[in-house]
């Protein structure tokens, strides 16, 4: 995740955004990405934050010069005429930072600009990537932020990817302000993953590869070795670390460990266990190395983000 490179645009003054809402404007997708911007630019004024709304014909009229661009659909909208959607997207390409949200990802996968990304696509959408799938890097996290590209699955993500931007780009008392006026209690980070992402794109055709995840769903406070893991599923360690490295980008430890630590944040955040009865819940005989692996893969200790639970919003 690029946010040392996103965040310098928080020096840009004023910051020019652009959204292209390609589907209904009361999609969910939609809503959950524009309002809490809106509230933003409202918060901040025009001399820190322009955010330019534009359907996808509007969007070739506008001005190149957005620092940011995203191209917006829920996972149910067709893709615009394919003059009009290659036009609209090239124009988004010219910004600093571009990228999609929802079935915008598709679309930008498809037009091929998005070889060798990490992409976060909505889950329902996985059936239509047998022909991208070797030239971008489709994972099922919430959102993505690879080089310049931007990436969100969309529905309720586009809130947690919306108020992200907002702490990365202009900090964490602006984001705290928006998130009361909206009610959110917790903004779920890039790393969490679409609940059905991984049946609903690996379910049929790579089984082993799902049953594989769903046992170390099942296993977090015990956790298993990729020896046992390969057993179980009737492979080889090696074939079961070939599948992990081509479709999901990680060796089965890392992302088994990975799994453990998102597991322990949510318990971190959502429950009032201590931070040690975590580490044990997780599989974690040792503090020292909870907190050394959780502060690896989040950047703060467990009693950090237990502390951002306990932190009242900024007025």
């Amino acid at each position: 995740m690029s946010f040392a490179n996103l965040s310098r645009l928080a020096q840009e003054r004023p910051l020019r955004m652009l959204l292209v809402n390609a589907g209904e404007a009361d999609a969910l997708t939609w809503a959950g990405l524009v309002q809490p911007l809106r509230r933003a630019a409202a918060i901040l004024g025009p001399d820190l934050l322009r955010l330019d709304v534009r359907t996808p014909a509007e969007a070739l009229l506008g001005q190149p010069g957005w620092h940011l661009a995203l191209l917006v659909a829920d996972e149910t909208q067709a893709a615009p005429p394919p003059e009009l959607c290659r036009a609209v997207i090239e124009r988004c390409r010219s910004a600093q930072f571009w990228g999609g949200v929802g079935a915008a990802v598709l679309w930008l996968a498809d037009a091929g600009v998005m070889g060798g990304v990490r992409v976060a696509l909505p889950w329902a959408l996985y059936a239509d990537t047998e022909e991208i799938s070797d030239r971008a890097i489709l994972t099922p996290h919430l959102f993505e932020i690879d080089g310049r590209h931007l990436s969100c699955c969309g529905g309720a993500a586009s809130i947690d990817f919306a108020l992200t931007l907002v702490e990365c780009l202009f900090g964490a008392t602006v984001q705290a302000n928006i998130k009361e006026a909206l009610c959110v209690e917790r903004v779920r980070g890039h790393e969490e993953r679409q609940r059905v992402a991984l049946q609903a794109r690996f379910g049929a055709l790579q089984p082993k590869l799902s049953e594989a995840v769903t046992l170390m769903e099942a296993n977090i406070e015990e956790p298993l070795s990729t020896d046992d893991i390969a057993n179980l599923v009737g492979l080889s360690r090696r074939q079961l670390e070939r599948l992990f490295k081509q479709y999901l980008g990680s060796l089965p430890s890392r992302y088994y460990l990975e799994l453990r630590l998102q597991r322990a944040r949510q318990l971190l955040l959502d429950t009032n266990n201590s931070i040690v009865q975590v580490g044990l819940m997780c599989g974690f005989s040792s503090g020292s190395h909870f907190s050394t692996a959780f502060g690896a893969l989040f950047g703060n200790t467990p009693r950090e983000e237990r502390q951002r639970k306990l932190m009242p919003p900024a007025a």
